[in-house]
Formats: C-alpha cells, structure tokens, sequence
C-alpha cells in the first residue's frame, strides 16, 4: 500500500521534535490516524507525552511510552509505519474506530507489544506474516474488519499468545496447523470468514485452549473427538463439509475421502500419522481447478443442477449474513460512541500521569474523571494511599462492558435492591462474576469506601471468591467488583433435594469437606494476618457460600460491608434473620462480632447435616443425640457416626444462646481437625 503523504506542516514537528524520537514518531501518527484534526488535538509537537498532555498516552518511570488508548474515537486515517519508534510499547487500543489501509509491517518492531486491539475497523490487506516476530504478544485482536489473504504460519511462533480473534473477515485458505503450537492460547476465533480444509489435530491437543469458534466457514473433513472437551466452547456450524464421531450436531465420517492418511492434514483424518503431517499449511490453494482426488467424478446434469441451487440457496444466506453483520457492526459503533459521548470522548490525563507498572493493559482505568461526576478513584495512588499493587487490581469500564455484553440480561445471575451480579469472560477468556454496586449503595465518605475497596484486595484464602479487581465508574454511577466465577453456584442449590435429584444430593464425606472448609475461611477472616486485620463477615448465609467444580466451598460477599451505606446492610438483615442466621444477641446489641459469625457457621453446618433450608428446633435434636432424625435421610445412612455425633456437637455449641459459650473458629478448626 502507497501511503499518503504528511502535511508539509509536519516538517514544523520535525523540527521541534528532533530530540525526542518518541515525540516525532506521536506527531506523524496523530497525522495518519486523525488526518482532519478533529479528536487529537491534545498532541502538540511542544506538548509531553509523559504529562498527561497527550489524550490516550500513558508512560513508564523511564518516561517510554507504553500505552496508546484511542478506542471509538472516530479516528478515519491510517496506521503510520511510525508506530515502530515506540519501542517500549506494551498496549496498543485502536478499536473501535474507522481506520482504513493495510496492517503496516513495521508494527512487528514493537517486541514489547502484549495487546495489540485493531478489531472493528475498516482495515483491508492481508495479516503481516512479520506479526509472528512478536514474541512478547499475548492479544491479537484482528477481528471485524476487511482482512484478505490467509492466515500466516507464522503466527504459530507467537508462544505467549492466549487470545486470536479473527473473525469476520474475508480471510481464505487453511488453518495453519502451527496456530497448534501455542501452549497460551486460551480463545481462537476464526469464525465468519472464507477458511477451507479440515480443523487440524494439532489444534485440539492445545492443553490451555477453551474457546474455538469455526462458524460459517467453508471447513470439511474430521473434526478431532479431542474437541468435545470444550463441550459448548467449541462452535462450528455451518460449515457442512464437517463430520466426526461424539458430536451431537454432525454426521459420522463414512466416505473414505476423510480416512485418507496420504492426504496431509488439514485433509487428513484421525487415522493420519504423525509422520505424514507437513511442518506447515499450505496457505491457499484452487481445488476447483483439481479433480485428482478420488471423491471427484464426472458430473451428471443431476448434480450440475443440485450445485446450481445450492450456489443459489448459499448466495442468498452470504447475503442475509452479511447484512446481519453490517447491523451489528453499526449497532456496537452506536453503543461505543453513545457511552464515550457521555464520557466528552475525553481519556483520563490523570490517569496518564500515574507511574504504570510494566505490563500496561486495557485494565488500566483511563475514564474520563473531569467534572462533577462520581470516581473516587480518580487521584490515583498516592493521595489515597493505594499502593501500586493495589492499582493493579483496576479495570477499565470497557473491559467490564465488554465481558458482560454490556450488561446483557442473559449473563445476569442475581439481583437484589443494592447489587447486580453478571456472569463475564475477560480477555484472557477466564469467566468472573461482575457486582454491580450503585453509588447511593455505596459509603458516602469516598475515604472510608476507598479503605474498604483496599481491604477487599488484602483478602487471599483458598476457601474465599477471590477478587480479580474492580472499577468505579463515574460515567454509569456505579462500582464493579469483578470476582473469579465460581461454577457450580451456591450451597443453596444443594439444600432441599429431592430424592430423584442425585446431582443435588452430596455424600457424606462432600459434606463434611465442605464444612471444614468454611470454618477455614471463616478463621482466615476472624485472625489477624500480617497483611490484614481481622474482620467479620456479618452476612454468612448459604447463599453466600459457593462451591466450586471440585465441591470446594468459598465465601462470598466478604469485607462487602466496608463498602456499603448503613442503611443498605440493614436492609440486608431482613433475610438473614427470617433464614435464622442472625445471632439473637443482635437484636439487643446491634453489632456484629466474631461470635455472630461463629453463631451463622453452626446454623450452616445444621444445614449441611439435614440437607435442608429451614433448621428451626434442630437443636433439641441434636442435644438428644437422636441422629437418625437429624442426618439427611438421603444418605440412607451412609455416613460416619461417629463423626456425625461430633459435627452435630459443634453445631449445637456454635449456635448457643449465650455468646460467650460459642467456641472461636480456631477452636472449631481443632475439633474438626485439619485434613
């Protein structure tokens, strides 16, 4: 590609900017990617980068540059070769925009480069085979826009790799059996392009992989059984040529045209020897011109005519899936303008001012915090008194958008009058829980909000939801908390089984897991630590309490208090107290304490023993030793007496009246034992 030539204006920058590269590479850049003039006004040749004089333009405490977030903002030009210069690169965001022209080559000189966004852009040209250079690269994000050509082999040396999206192009050929040597690589998308052949082998042995999409290509052949693994993370209808054996939603592989084991992968089948497998793809090829192949015969008017209705029926569904993708392109640039218009299109200069750790990221909050708008975050680290690997915990508002769909009622879990919970997947393609929390929920005293929100990062024990950061929007009015997502929901789903619901009922020794489980983290919580103090839970409930995929429970909700206004726990009480879980004493006292917690553990623990929601006059039961009666009878006794005997004693010392006679969490541990 020619591209334009600058502004003689620009010779002026040159000038200016002749001691300082990085400085002369950001003047031509702002000329190719904002030709008009209209969105990057702050770039001036006399301004610093490093200031937060340049919208978009965060540093290191090397004064490099590091990071350039300019996503939706209208930007029509194209990416300069200049980009080079900045050879301490780690992020480069240009989605969202109108870019157009080719991909320039030049950009596999950023080694540096972790995340590289140039998704839903009009870029053309086929992918730089040079992107496979970039070893330090961990997100490509080539996706909706008019890429041509095949996807390179090269891109198979990027080991670093988690997440390739490419779809929605008009991308040819095979896919590469290299893209199989990225032991990263957790997303790849390759879905709505023009891609033939067979899905290689190679590809579903990749021991990190977790998503791949396939869709609406023209793929043929063996789909390896390796992939069922990914069950609904594998995606790969409307491409009728596939076949194989475990899936649903595919015709077994018959024809011996998909057994051939002299035919290189991607044609081969699963009968094909490692030996016989080419080092590389070839990258396209014209199979229309070839009838070697034993599948080919001489064609009947019969089958000239079928071919003919089914170019026809194709044709028109290219159409149709075109114009489906042309609404949802133009849809996702609405919704991204109208969210930055309320933000005045404007990033952060505070933000760029901030020292930024090494691997900067689109996690790195850059939201406009200009006016009278809420961000109690908005004076970075050092007034706050957040430390630096405090502020590693910081998402951006486009990062949680887009991990929950913009808040799509299909990922909504949970909702109350104060929180809402979605269901996400982060870039890296790992699934969190995103709390919602709205800033009249929230402390009025941004201070002790802000010593709440650095408390919850303290908190690190195995049986506790651990947090993977948040973000204060002032845009929305509204703090996230986004949690890692825990997959088999909460205890509550466990209690009140029936008898033909299996899955729902936990043996006995699951059970007693669980319960050792959260007395660790509830002692965790109680003791003092060197790095935290100790805390109270307050609103320990069995919805509150998650069990993982290997029945590990996790509390949840902790530290959420130090957050919320008064008034919000209060209302909060209401459930807890019909559910039984409030300590008696605190309808006298008022205050929580260790004790209160220890009191909502044994009502717990009576839950986990019976196997139901509603516990009340268990202790009779259990201070008469009558354990028949007090033993989920959907164990038909299956289950240690003894040990029974002892949890059944715990509960009934941790819910007792008298506070002082409720045992502390370390001693609970002690009798429960260790292992």
């Amino acid at each position: 590609m020619a591209y334009p030539l600058l502004p003689l204006s620009l010779l002026f920058f040159f000038l200016l900017a002749q001691g300082n590269p990085e400085l002369r590479a950001l003047m031509v850049l702002k000329s190719s990617l904002d030709p008009e003039g209209h969105y990057l006004s702050s770039w001036t040749s006399r301004g610093d980068p490093c200031r937060g004089n340049f919208e978009g333009v965060a540093c290191n405490e090397h004064g490099k540059v590091t990071n350039i977030s300019l996503q939706g903002k209208g930007l029509s030009g194209f990416i300069s070769p200049a980009v080079k210069e900045l050879r301490c690169l780690s992020g480069l965001y240009l989605h969202y925009n109108a870019l157009r022209g080719e991909i320039p080559k030049e950009i596999a000189n950023l080694t540096e480069l972790t995340d590289l966004y140039l998704n839903v852009n009009g870029l053309t040209g086929g992918i730089p085979s040079e992107i496979g250079k970039m070893a330090s690269l961990e997100v490509l994000q080539l996706c909706y826009n008019r890429l041509t050509g095949s996807i390179p082999t090269q891109l198979g040396a990027l080991s670093k790799l988690s997440v390739l999206a490419l779809q929605s192009n008009q991308l040819t050929g095979a896919i590469p059996a290299s893209l199989g040597d990225l032991p990263q690589l957790l997303r790849l998308d390759l879905s709505f392009n023009r891609l033939f052949g067979s899905i290689p082998r190679k590809l579903a042995q990749l021991p990190q992989l977790s998503v791949l999409d396939v869709r609406n290509n023209s793929l043929s052949g063996y789909v390896p059984s390796d992939l069922q693994r990914l069950s609904k993370g594998f995606q790969f209808s409307n491409n009728k040529g596939l076949c194989g054996v475990g899936f649903s939603s595919l015709q077994a592989c018959t024809s011996a045209d998909f057994f051939n084991p002299n035919r290189p992968e991607p044609y081969g089948g699963p009968d094909a020897s490692a030996g016989l497998l080419p080092k590389e793809i070839p990258q396209s090829a014209d199979f229309s011109q070839n009838c070697n192949f034993s599948h080919c015969s001489n064609k009947s008017k019969s089958s000239a005519i079928t071919i003919i209705v089914v170019v026809i029926v194709v044709s028109i569904g290219v159409v149709i899936l075109g114009l489906f993708v042309f609404v949802w392109y133009r849809r996702q640039k609405q919704r991204i303008g109208s969210s930055l218009e309320l933000s005045d299109s404007r990033l952060s200069t505070d933000q760029a001012k901030e020292v930024l750790r090494k691997r900067v990221s689109p996690l790195i909050n850059l939201e406009n915090t200009n006016g009278n708008g809420w961000d109690p975050l908005a004076d970075g680290g050092s007034s706050n008194g957040f430390s630096q690997e405090v502020q590693s915990f910081r998402f951006n508002l486009e990062e949680v958008e887009c991990a929950t769909q913009y808040f799509s009622e299909v990922n909504l879990l949970g909702k109350t009058n104060f929180v809402s919970t979605y269901k996400g997947m982060l870039r890296d393609g790992s699934l969190v829980a995103v709390k919602s929390i709205t800033k009249t929920s929230c402390k009025t005293e941004e201070a002790e909000f802000l010593k709440g929100l650095k408390m919850l990062t303290l908190l690190r024990h195995e049986n506790l939801v651990g947090l993977k950061g948040f973000c204060c929007s002032r845009v929305r009015g509204e703090c996230f908390l986004l949690y890692d997502f825990v997959a088999n929901g909460s205890l509550s789903n466990y209690l009140d089984a029936k008898d033909d619901e299996k899955e729902r009922i936990l043996d006995w020794s699951t059970r007693v897991s669980i319960i050792k489980g959260i007395a660790k983290g509830i002692e965790y919580l109680h003791s003092s630590r060197a790095n935290k103090p100790a805390l109270v839970h307050k609103s320990i409930s069995a919805d509150k309490i998650l069990i993982d995929q290997n029945f590990v429970p996790k509390l949840s909700a902790v530290g959420l208090h130090k957050l919320l206004a008064d008034d919000v726990i209060f209302s909060t009480l209401k459930a807890s107290a019909a559910m039984g879980y409030l300590a008696p004493e605190y309808t006298t006292t008022g205050r929580f304490t260790e004790k209160s917690d220890v009191y909502s553990f044994g009502v717990i623990v009576f839950q986990i023993l019976t196997g139901k929601t509603k516990v009340t006059h268990l202790r009779l039961t259990a201070d008469s030793g009558q354990l028949d009666e007090l033993i989920d009878g959907k164990l038909n006794k299956c289950f240690s007496i003894t040990e029974a005997a002892k949890i059944a004693g715990i509960a009934l010392m941790c819910t007792s009246e008298i506070p002082g006679h409720r045992p502390t969490m370390e001693a609970v541990l002690q009798e429960l034992g260790s292992n």
